[in-house]
Order: structure tokens, then C-alpha cells, then sequence
């Protein structure tokens, strides 16, 4: 006996959860028609022009910018959480072995685990804000310890320890390459850490969220995040917006290249944005940072967007597609001598604490994210038939 399927229970909702608001927040807004996006009440832009990348953090974990005296507290406070966990630290030779092919970011999904397991996270659902806010802290601070040690294992160099005295983004570049940076290659990094700290509930943000609804803890919350961006759809397209470039090879190749991508359906990386329906505002910055440089690649960088948008324009007509903020960061990481390997992992880098400020936002709700699915697949229920 069959019977017909019951009738639907909740409202049908676009593929992707597109445009559906499943919640409030005060940590920022993405508004992409009019090219513009926003940490609490700054544009995230102009922070990224004025600010430090602390200040960022401390106005995402605490909703106020703070002034010079908690600035410089803050700063000294998270630079002395960067020196891992002994049982940490020892185990990242083994994780840098084991990850040999899929690079530091699947490696630090294992080690943020050990971490928070190390570190005695408790679920947040048990803990008060001042506790998670101390685990968050303590979890930012680590990751580009993490990464930046398991950049150089994989490379068959001794990791560099961390140092108190440099700022996040020249500590980061300290800790990868082993020497000091130079002060432009550091601001210019530094925006672009601030530029992407945040950006409304994209996959990773969104998915930190859905496990925070559980109360899980800290560490398990990011590193379902780290999952999430770990997708070539997500997090992926920086180095693979510079494979792009490196395929044309010169300018008398753009044109051809790239009308025969469009024309097969392929996808072009580093253009068009599922919010911005206009200029993505992280790329005309990050333009303007490349520009600051000069030279072949950027000259070349430019040349390809120019084409690339007339020749968009021209097959697919009425639809805005600019580059993304992966185009020029691409650019702006190699002119900072950043390996391609250590693009998505450079963003995490930022991007840890906008899902730390997410989590610690979504723990102050208990109710448990829980969405439902309509069943499409044969009415049930059929007869079980005999073996």
C-alpha cells in the first residue's frame, strides 16, 4: 500500500538558504548592492585604513573600538598567547607529516583539536562570556603559530617561535619566513588581515554558528569552520585566482582564454560574488594596495580585469560580475612573497576571529540551530519486501 507524501509543513526557501535571515546580529552587515560591508558600526574598509589589525579584534570580541591605553593592553595581553601547548607544539611534526598533500590548512583542523582538548575547553554552553571570551582569545592567538609552523615543517624547516614584541601581522610574516618584514610588505598584509575578518553568514561563519547552537566548545566550533572553508567554493580561490593569470601568460592571451571559459560554462576564479552586485569593496582595496607596488604582475593583473569584464559584459549581458576580493588578494600575498600554499590559510588567519565573535555572540542563544528538509524521494511507507 502506498500513500500520498504529507502535505508540506514549512515554507519553501531558496536553493542555499540565498537571501533567508536566520537571525539577528550586532557584528556586522554585508549590503551588496551597494558595495559595502561593515564590523559593528564601522565600515570595514576605512577600519582596515586607519586601524590596527587588534583594534579589529578587540571592536569584534568587546562591540567598541578601544582607545590607545586598552589598545596597547590588548595587544601585549594576545601576543603573550601566541606560544603554543608543549603536547601541542611536539605534535606538529607528525601533523605536518601526515598533511604532506593537503597543506596547513587541514593541518590546523587537527591541531586546533588537540588545542582545545590541551587547553581544557569546556562546551560554552557551560561557561560564563568571560570564559569563552578567554578560550576565544587563547584560539586566535595560537592559529598563526599553527600555521606558520606547520608551513615551514612542510617545507623541512624548524618552526620559528613566536615573538611578544611584533604586532599580529608582522609577527605572522616573522613566523613564516624567519626574518623581520619589511614595514610596507606588514601594513599591507595587515589591511588585508582587517579586510577579511568578517563578512557576514557566509558557509564558515554560518557553520561556527550551527555548532555553537549545540554549546559545543570553542575549538570544536572553529574547526567545523575551517571545514567549511576548506571548500574549493569558499576559501580556495585566492591561489587559484593567480593559477588563472598564470594560465593566460601574456596579454595577447586574455582574450582568447578567456571567451573560450565562458563559452564552455567554466568558471572563472576570482570574479562575481553571490552578495555584491556591484564592485566587491575588498578588491578595489586590495587593488589600490597592489597598485601601491607596481611592477609586471599587477600591470598584468589589471590588463585581465579590464578584459575580463568587457568580455563578460558583452556575453553575458545584464549581469554584474566584478572581481571578488580573491583576485587581488592573490596579487597582494605574491608581492609579499606569501607561498600559494599559505593564501587560504592566511585568510584564516583573519577570518578565526569573526567566527570566534560569532560563536561567542550565538552562545548567549540557547535554542539549538535545527532547520528542516522536505522529503522528495519515494512516499513511504512502502511494503518491506521479503529477503
Amino acid at each position: 500500500m502506498t500513500t500520498t507524501p504529507a502535505a508540506p509543513t514549512a515554507p519553501a526557501v531558496p536553493r542555499g538558504l540565498a537571501g533567508v535571515v536566520v537571525t539577528d546580529t550586532a557584528l556586522g552587515d554585508v549590503r551588496g548592492r551597494e558595495g559595502f560591508y561593515h564590523y559593528r558600526q564601522y565600515s570595514a574598509i576605512e577600519l582596515a585604513r586607519t586601524r590596527s589589525f587588534e583594534d579589529v579584534w578587540y571592536l569584534m570580541f568587546h562591540g567598541e573600538l578601544p582607545d590607545r591605553a586598552a589598545s596597547a593592553d590588548f595587544t601585549a595581553r594576545t601576543a603573550r598567547l601566541r606560544v603554543l601547548p608543549a603536547d601541542v607544539r611536539e605534535a606538529l611534526p607528525a601533523i605536518a607529516r601526515a598533511g604532506a598533500v593537503s597543506g596547513p590548512l587541514a593541518g590546523l583542523r587537527t591541531a586546533l583539536s588537540l588545542l582545545g582538548a590541551s587547553a581544557g575547553f569546556r562546551p560554552v554552553y557551560d561557561l560564563d562570556a568571560g570564559s569563552r571570551r578567554t578560550d576565544a582569545l587563547a584560539a586566535c592567538a595560537a592559529v598563526p603559530t599553527i600555521l606558520t609552523a606547520l608551513q615551514r615543517l612542510g617545507q623541512g624547516l624548524e618552526p620559528v617561535e613566536p615573538r611578544t614584541d611584533l604586532p599580529y601581522a608582522a609577527n605572522y610574516l616573522y613566523m613564516l619566513t624567519g626574518s623581520e618584514p619589511e614595514p610596507d610588505r606588514v601594513r599591507a598584509i595587515e589591511r588585508y588581515l582587517i579586510s577579511t575578518v568578517d563578512h557576514g553568514f557566509n558557509a564558515s561563519t554560518f557553520t561556527a554558528r550551527v555548532v555553537a547552537s549545540t554549546g559545543a566548545d570553542l575549538a570544536a566550533c572553529l574547526v567545523a569552520a575551517i571545514g567549511a572553508l576548506s571548500g574549493p567554493l569558499h576559501g580556495g580561490a585566492p591561489s587559484r585566482a593567480l593559477d588563472t593569470l598564470d594560465a593566460i601568460g601574456t596579454p595577447d592571451r586574455i582574450d582568447g582564454w578567456i571567451r573560450e571559459q565562458v563559452l564552455s560554462g567554466r568558471r572563472i576564479m576570482g570574479f562575481g560574488h553571490p552578495v555584491y552586485r556591484t564592485e566587491d569593496p575588498r578588491s578595489r582595496m586590495l587593488k589600490s594596495i597592489a597598485q601601491e607596488s607596481g611592477g609586471p604582475l599587477v600591470d598584468f593583473a589589471v590588463e585581465v580585469e579590464r578584459q575580463v569584464e568587457a568580455i563578460l559584459a558583452e556575453l553575458k549581458p545584464g549581469r554584474e560580475l566584478h572581481t571578488n576580493v580573491e583576485f587581488y588578494a592573490g596579487v597582494v600575498m605574491e608581492l609579499c612573497g606569501l607561498p600559494r600554499a599559505m593564501f587560504t590559510p592566511t585568510f584564516a588567519a583573519a577570518r578565526v576571529i569573526g567566527w570566534s565573535a560569532n560563536i561567542l555572540e550565538q552562545a548567549e542563544d540557547s535554542k539549538i540551530i535545527r532547520p528542516a528538509a522536505r522529503y522528495s524521494g519515494t512516499p513511504a511507507p512502502q511494503p518491506v519486501p521479503a529477503p
